[in-house]
């Protein structure tokens, strides 16, 4: 099959965790991958991982904190495949360590709102109408429990993932009519080097694994039930609607 007869699903935050273990699961089921990540050598690490088991991927290092760059992806997806079906937008920073409101750095607040919002914000406005030009758009933004939990600590993270619903919840409402689904993954504790950070003293051992989680992201982007502008929450295994009853 060729390239441009696969369904095309970008991928950020593809060169580790849960990027890597999707992207991989993804390459497996037939997808072609646009991989990104700062990373390049964790980009051709998935490549070979990918093609070892028979897929194809694109990679494209890429600081997301560039906004021009990110435009730059959109022009370039155009040009080479006139589309794109999917996006998971995974990349993500904690903000350095866990820390009181009153103490959080001001350039690591800018630094984690700049890829945990405004980059998937200008993923959006760059790949809308290569989205619309798939016969089913799926996006998929990883958030976190931490949004409504109301956590001590957790104040910048917690922030900027609840400003990563609100934003993915708007565009879904604004998509639903175009056949783009839109919806949000709630990962929950999982073996990656955030939650290590995060948690350092946690045994990892007692934790699912990215590639646990990889499957489901899979039959997420795959899904035909029209469902969006919800939750997954994986480790309840469970939709969860985030919008008040109406």
């Amino acid at each position: 099959m060729r390239v441009t007869e696969k369904r095309i699903v970008v991928v950020t935050g593809a060169s580790r965790g849960i990027g890597y273990e999707a992207a991989l699961a993804l390459g497996r089921a037939g997808w072609h991958v646009v991989a990104v990540a700062r990373t390049q050598g964790g980009l051709e690490e998935l490549d070979d991982a990918i093609r070892d088991a028979g897929g194809s991927a694109s990679l494209v290092p890429l600081d997301l904190a560039d906004p021009a760059r990110i435009d730059e992806l959109g022009a370039a997806l155009n040009q080479r495949f006139g589309r794109v079906d999917a996006l998971l937008g995974n990349a993500g920073l904690l903000g350095g360590g866990l820390a009181p409101v009153g103490h959080i750095d001001p350039k690591k607040w800018d630094q984690t709102f700049a890829i945990n919002v405004t980059a998937n914000y200008r993923l959006i406005r760059s790949l809308d109408p290569l989205l619309r030009q798939s016969e089913a758009g799926r996006c998929l933004f990883v958030s976190s429990a931490a949004a409504w939990k109301g956590a001590p600590f957790w104040g910048l993270y917690a922030a900027s993932k609840a400003a990563l619903n609100a934003l993915a919840l708007a565009y879904a409402e604004e998509v639903r009519n175009f056949g783009i689904a839109v919806n949000l993954l709630n990962p929950g504790p999982l073996r990656t080097r955030m939650r290590a950070q995060a948690m350092p003293g946690e045994d990892p051992d007692t934790l699912a694994t990215p590639a646990d989680l990889a499957p489901h992201i899979v039959s997420i982007l795959e899904a035909t039930d029209g469902r969006s502008g919800a939750l997954y929450d994986f480790p309840a295994l469970s939709w969860k609607k985030l919008q008040p009853p109406q």
